[in-house]
């Protein structure tokens, strides 16, 4: 079974008078545990993909299963508790939260979301703060770690609740190349781990170069069927 499957997905939008067609008709399916690109020039629809994908919008018409759900069916409430259960999100300036620690910008999603008990979300936080690498920067806040910290920081997070699907918009985007290098291979690791899929929003050629299939968007359509990279 499909991870993800989309069929004639378009997202339109509309200001005024005006309609934007941002995706129009694409078609696309994604199996377990992969590591997946979608590319494209700004504007090609790259953003409005991974927002529906993250259940954070609605698709115009055709359809978009996740998990084998339909997200078109979720209310806001039913998207928000989908997200927290199944996805996880990297972004490419971190989102961490700078008044918390590590260990808490990690534990952020278990306390918000999952509702999971104290020592329970303890062993979790400390297992993905050991995986990436940054167990012994727990205690420590945003302003005081590296940029390639922050970004360790923000896979555990996104990792903490055992999701199925990881979106990445531009994860690499604020990192010189060493330090790219070394957070998609920490991404590889985590995805052979634990079997998480990722899916990238991207413009690096890094990212490319290391996803297994690319998809490529052009104002608005899938110009391809997803190519071996």
């Amino acid at each position: 079974m499909s991870l993800l499957r989309a069929e004639k997905l378009t997202k339109t939008y509309r200001s005024g008078d005006i309609e934007v067609a941002a995706l129009k008709g694409v078609d696309f399916s994604i199996e377990p545990a992969a590591f997946v690109a979608f590319v494209g020039p700004s504007g090609s629809g790259k953003s409005t993909l991974l927002n529906l994908i993250g259940c954070l919008d609605h698709p115009t018409s055709g359809t978009l299963k996740v998990l084998d759900t339909d997200i078109a069916t979720l209310d806001r409430r039913a998207a928000a508790r989908f997200r927290g259960e199944h996805i996880g999100f990297v972004f490419q300036d971190f989102n961490l939260i700078p008044v918390l620690t590590v260990f808490e910008n990690v534990e952020y999603p278990l306390r918000m979301v999952q509702q999971w008990p104290a020592a329970k979300r303890r062993d979790q936080v400390l297992r993905l703060l050991d995986a990436v690498g940054m167990a012994d920067q727990a205690h420590k806040r945003p302003d005081q770690i590296s940029g390639g910290q922050k970004q360790r920081v923000a896979v555990a997070r996104a990792l903490v609740s055992d999701p199925k699907l990881v979106l990445a918009d531009e994860p690499t985007a604020n990192l010189d190349s060493e330090t790219a290098h070394r957070v998609l291979e920490l991404m590889k690791k985590m995805r052979d781990e634990f079997r998480t899929t990722f899916v990238f929003s991207t413009h690096d050629a890094r990212i490319m170069g290391e996803a297994e299939t690319i998809f490529t968007l052009e104002d608005g359509r899938l110009l391809n069927g997803g190519s071996h990279a």
